[in-house]
């Protein structure tokens, strides 16, 4: 019966250390988790800094949009090579082959029409070499022929109604006096005329001449196809 007591008793006891452990315990939790006074501040040995100041987020400036100009184009400037090696074409070509200057002049108005005519190199040779049996290349008017001379010539033929530098005839189709008396038209008209002979450029020089013109001397021609080559090649 003792025994029991004491065992009893014992119990008692530990429930009332258990009881007494667990005030204490939750006491001490309170007091960590709400303090009852404010910590004062840990005095600091830097100087504090000054909170940074926010910054402000200053307008954005609008883009004044270009103004823009076309410009012209320019033509590039030339360099002083090209300038210096660029020279331009002599209007007057000097004389070759033995000719006066007022021949060659002429022989330069032939060419030269054969040429806006498209006529080919050949071509010209054969005009050249025409010009100078009929007429040595001077643009002559006709005794026979008082109109002629109202025109600027370089002398004067006989030969019936035949003008010019390649004495073509008015009285049989050539054109009017005022055209034959005019090289270039009269050099186009005889042009023209080669242009319809069939097979020309494979003749001779003296050949295709004798097919245009018809003359009585029909191999003559063919002592000027050198100096006609010559006066050709000067001026092309």
């Amino acid at each position: 019966m003792a025994a029991a007591e004491q065992a009893a008793a014992r119990a008692a006891a530990e429930r009332s250390l258990a009881e007494t452990q667990q005030r204490a315990s939750r006491s001490d939790a309170r007091d960590v988790l709400t303090p009852t006074e404010t910590p004062a501040p840990t005095p600091s040995a830097t100087t504090p800094t000054t909170p940074a100041a926010t910054p402000t987020k200053s307008p954005t400036r609008k883009q004044t949009p270009r103004k823009t100009t076309t410009k012209k184009a320019t033509a590039p400037a030339k360099t002083a090579t090209a300038t210096a090696t660029a020279k331009p074409k002599p209007t007057v070509v000097a004389p070759v082959a033995g000719l006066t200057q007022a021949q060659m002049n002429n022989a330069a108005t032939i060419v030269k029409t054969g040429v806006n005519m498209g006529i080919p190199e050949r071509g010209l040779i054969v005009a050249i070499a025409t010009a100078m049996q009929e007429s040595n290349l001077y643009n002559l008017a006709n005794t026979g022929l008082p109109e002629s001379l109202n025109y600027p010539n370089e002398g004067t033929g006989y030969d019936h109604d035949s003008v010019g530098l390649f004495q073509q005839r008015t009285s049989t189709g050539w054109g009017t006096v005022e055209e034959l008396m005019t090289p270039a038209i009269s050099a186009s008209k005889f042009f023209a005329a080669l242009q319809q002979v069939f097979g020309w450029q494979n003749m001779s020089i003296a050949g295709a001449a004798q097919a245009v013109q018809v003359s009585a001397f029909p191999d003559a021609y063919a002592q000027h196809e050198g100096a006609a080559t010559t006066v050709v090649e000067a001026l092309i």
